[in-house]
């Protein structure tokens, strides 16, 4: 629909632009406070002092007055459950007030012609009449009326509901008015445009009066309305008229809501698809485009002509003339925000939906290829300057058609999009073109008749009162022991053995449930053995629960259900790593189960070729990754090892290379020459029973002969040049900062407390000094912290410092990073931070010994380091013992920025 006046009346909109152009209106003999704002060719405007923004448009030449009044109001203007609220409205007000109780028999009796009209962002009511003092006069006073004293009661609603409810189904009997609707609905996450202005049918029909009301209330005031009067009539009069049923209306005290929410750019093609009874195949294609205001509007305007119009259109010509379709078309939405702009076929039954839609998305989205000639934009100008003309030429039509521009926000765009049309640029059109017509902005609807639809039942709400009548609750758990995790509890209950060369602790408690946590560690091979293994020993890992000689793939699955465990495996350079959620009765099962696991597993070739495409698509899923960039850069930074070596860190490229390369031999050849009982940690916590737990280990590990030796891999500190790096991720609108720092010590060095205490206050806890200035003073992440990677032997430590950030927030965020460690340098912590600092976290540090599966893996690697929870306690008096010149001493000796090695991944604009 490309004329000047596209009227889509109630569930629609009445869409006109508009434009510029502005003499002051004349002054002479107002009335009082009324002020004379703008003359625009031969449309007058007024100002009421209650706000009332006036429009006159006189015009002798036909014998008839035209009296519009706008509301800029719309369903762009409800809130959650209030769909329909503003096309409801525009139903009651025609019910009446205590003075006018029937209005439309009243208009009737008059011989108005009247009606009125909602959409997205403006409802109106008008009314044309042959010219006529008595009723013109009238009419004003029945509007003033209806702006503040329409009744809006439950009686009225009632008995509109059965007329507003025809409507809708009327509406729903239209494919092709749904299947807009429904690429509307797809195309707008967050906006209102995508709900239709006819509402929600549970929202229309379970509408709260009180709520409605307040609608009234908040939008029918003076101060949100344009009253246009067009036609023949005496301007001086009319102004008065005007004055005196508008003008006692008091200017509201309340402010209107500001409405912000825009939706962000699409980003991949969208489809949906309508089945029902009847009618004929519909393709319609929605793309977003600019606002009605726009300068781009002008050039979309002429693009639905030069690819909609019949005959000269791009769309008549290859879809209906090629007999692909019965017939095209195209129109754009013209919004106060972004809207729409659809194009469409209608097929005759038997035409080929394929065939079409691939016809009708390659015509539109092959602008850049085939390119907009200026015949046909000279074509396209002419026809839209002669229908603006035709309609410029009719007062009915002017005053109403006002009402578009009025919602885009200024009545003065109907001129403007005129210029705009009449100046536009063959260089303009093509590039919008260009620049929406493209496959990540569409959003494709196809409606296909269907003689016996099969659908889902329909939506009802759940009445919760008589869903829980029948409900009765089990026995309460039974109350389990009080366990002070301590450290002195946790060794004193530890009980500790070994199976062959793997080392047990087991450290039975009550729990809830019965639940037990357990981990099995067990460690091969050396720097030799394991070179250029780091890919295979990952996929031995990986397939070891995907069926062994004796159990399939889903019966493993199967068992692990039955006995109520969750098992996850997984794999770091020399080592395999197995932990249980289990129960009491069912963890010597679960036990048993893994080690048929570890010690028959099958290699299937087709979990494999799954794996290995899982893994492929992780890797290019990081490849674009802003995150895994920056890590993946880092980590690479300064690595003095060969590519074999199973400490060097691989680009995303040997990654794919590594695991390309794959067979089923190689993990077999692996498992048989690493995998075995030789050395190892298991250790559960929990409501288990430790004999049972014992036999069960035993039984799974018994005769299991050791793999190869293991000698622990050494990760000596390497000293990286310092160097800062900045990676482009182009359309992401999320950025990373990453900060790395090698630190020359391990979690048993007498700084240890110190340092940890140091990182605390300054970027790991929730009143740190990173966050508090980076996330709740300035408000520029989401997440920033810093945070210690302690290691347990090498004195190879690692400081980290991380932010996430819109990319335009780069230079800020790397600003306020800086300046607060500086501060932290410079300054130091306060008292008042390490006393509130030590007492979160030791209270951070007690929480994660009460933590079950935490707990295991402490054991765990207790057992390998040759340790107790004594240590722990000694580091908890250390930190409690800790004076602020040693806090401040352990930052600044060992965080130093002139050492930093760190990188900025982001989509960041020149």
């Amino acid at each position: 629909m490309h004329a000047t006046l596209r009227s889509f009346v109630t569930a629609g909109f009445l869409v006109l632009t508009c434009a510029v152009g502005a003499q002051p209106a004349a002054t002479a003999a107002l009335p009082n406070g009324v002020r004379a704002v703008m003359s625009v060719e031969g449309v007058d405007e007024y100002r009421l002092p209650n706000g009332l923004q006036v429009l006159l448009v006189p015009d002798d030449s036909k014998p008839t007055t035209t009296v519009n009044l706008t509301y800029r109001v719309g369903s762009r203007h409800e809130r959650y459950g209030e769909t329909g609220m503003a096309h409801l409205l525009e139903h009651m007000l025609f019910k009446g007030t205590p003075t006018h109780r029937d209005p439309k028999a009243e208009l009737s009796q008059r011989g108005l012609a009247f009606n009125g009209s909602t959409s997205f962002d403006r409802t109106n009511y008008f009314a044309s009449f042959a010219a006529n003092d008595a009723n013109l006069k009238w009419y004003l006073g029945l509007q003033a009326d209806a702006m503040v004293n329409s009744n809006v009661a439950r009686k009225d609603l009632d008995t509109e509901m059965t007329v507003v409810r025809n409507e809708m189904e009327s509406g729903e009997n239209n494919p092709s008015r749904i299947l807009s609707q429904r690429a509307l609905a797809l195309m707008f996450d967050w906006h209102n445009y995508g709900h239709s202005p006819i509402g929600a049918r549970a929202d229309v029909e379970n509408v709260d009066i009180p709520s409605l009301q307040a609608f009234y209330r908040r939008y029918y005031q003076p101060d949100n309305a344009t009253l246009v009067v067009s036609g023949r009539f005496d301007p001086t009069r009319t102004l008065g008229w005007i004055v005196e049923s508008f003008g006692a209306l008091p200017k509201p005290s309340r402010t209107l809501p500001v409405l912000y929410t825009l939706d962000p750019t699409q980003d991949g093609e969208r489809s949906v698809t309508l089945r029902r009874v009847g009618g004929t195949p519909l393709l319609l294609a929605g793309y977003h485009v600019p606002s009605g205001s726009s300068a781009d509007d002008a050039p979309i305007e002429l693009l639905t002509i030069i690819l909609g119009d019949t005959p000269s259109g791009r769309l008549h010509q290859r879809l209906t003339q090629n007999q692909l379709a019965s017939g095209v078309y195209a129109y754009s939405y013209d919004l106060a925000d972004p809207g729409a702009l659809f194009a469409g076929a209608s097929l005759a039954p038997g035409q080929d939906v394929d065939k079409a839609r691939g016809e009708l998305l390659a015509t539109l989205e092959s602008i850049a290829r085939e390119p907009i000639t200026a015949a046909e934009l000279e074509r396209a100008r002419a026809k839209w300057l002669n229908d603006w003309d035709q309609s410029f030429t009719n007062p009915e039509q002017v005053g109403v058609a006002l009402s578009g521009p009025i919602g885009l926000g200024d009545w003065r765009l109907f001129f403007l999009t005129r210029d705009r049309v009449r100046d536009v640029k063959l260089a303009d059109v093509q590039r919008v073109a260009q620049q929406y017509l493209v496959p990540s902005n569409r959003t494709l609807a196809t409606y296909l008749p269907t003689e016996a639809p099969v659908r889902a039942p329909a939506p009802v709400r759940t009445d919760i009162a008589k869903e829980m009548s029948a409900f009765k609750p089990q026995a309460a758990a039974a109350k389990v022991e009080a366990f002070e995790a301590t450290p002195a509890n946790l060794d004193a209950r530890t009980q500790t053995f070994a199976v062959g060369g793997v080392k047990a602790a087991l450290l039975p408690k009550g729990t809830r449930g019965q639940a037990v946590s357990a981990v099995l560690i067990l460690h091969f091979g050396d720097e030799k053995s394991l070179a250029g293994q780091n890919a295979t020993a990952q996929a031995v890992a990986s397939l070891l629960d995907k069926g062994t000689t004796t159990l399939s793939r889903q019966q493993v699955q199967d068992k692990l259900d039955a006995l109520k465990t969750e098992l996850n495996i997984s794999s770091t350079p020399g080592r395999v790593v197995v932990t249980l959620q289990s129960r009491r009765d069912q963890l010597p099962a679960a036990i048993e189960l893994v080690g048929d696991l570890l010690r028959h597993p099958v290699f299937a070739p087709d979990t494999l070729d799954e794996f290995k495409r899982a893994v492929q698509t992780g890797i290019e899923q990081q490849r674009k990754d802003p995150g895994s960039l920056a890590r993946n850069a880092l980590d690479r930074l300064g690595n003095p090892y060969p590519r074999q070596d199973t400490r060097y860190k691989p680009t995303f490229d040997e990654l794919v290379e590594d695991y390309r390369g794959l067979t089923v031999e190689r993990l077999r050849e692996f498992h048989a020459r690493f995998y075995g009982a030789g050395q190892g940690e298991f250790a559960a916590v929990g409501d288990l029973d430790p004999a049972k737990v014992r036999t069960a280990l035993q039984s799974a590990l018994a005769g299991w002969q050791p793999g190869a030796a293991f000698t622990r891999v050494p990760l000596p500190l390497v000293d990286v040049k310092p160097a800062q790096l900045l990676i482009a991720t182009p359309d992401k609108p999320n950025a990373n900062m990453l900060v790395r720092l090698a630190v020359p010590l391990n979690d048993l060095d007498p700084d240890y407390p110190a340092l940890t205490m140091a990182n605390f206050l300054l970027g790991s806890g929730s009143n740190a000094r990173l966050w508090k200035r980076i996330r709740e003073a300035e408000g520029l992440s989401y997440d920033v912290r810093s945070q210690i990677d302690w290691f347990n032997i090498d004195r190879n430590s690692t400081w980290q410092a991380s932010a996430i950030f819109a990319p335009q927030n780069r230079a800020k965020v790397d600003a306020a990073f800086r300046e607060e460690l500086a501060r932290a340098l410079k300054d130091g912590f306060t008292d008042k931070e390490l006393v509130e600092g030590k007492a979160s976290l030791l209270s951070l540090r007690q929480l994660s010994r009460a933590q079950d599966g935490g707990v295991a893996f402490a054991l765990a690697n207790n057992l390998y380091l040759d340790r107790t929870f004594a240590l722990a306690a000694k580091v908890d008096a250390a930190i409690g013992q800790l004076t602020l010149e040693q806090v401040n001493a352990a930052l600044r000796k060992y965080v130093t920025p002139d050492k930093f090695v760190s990188v900025f991944a982001g989509d960041f604009k020149p």
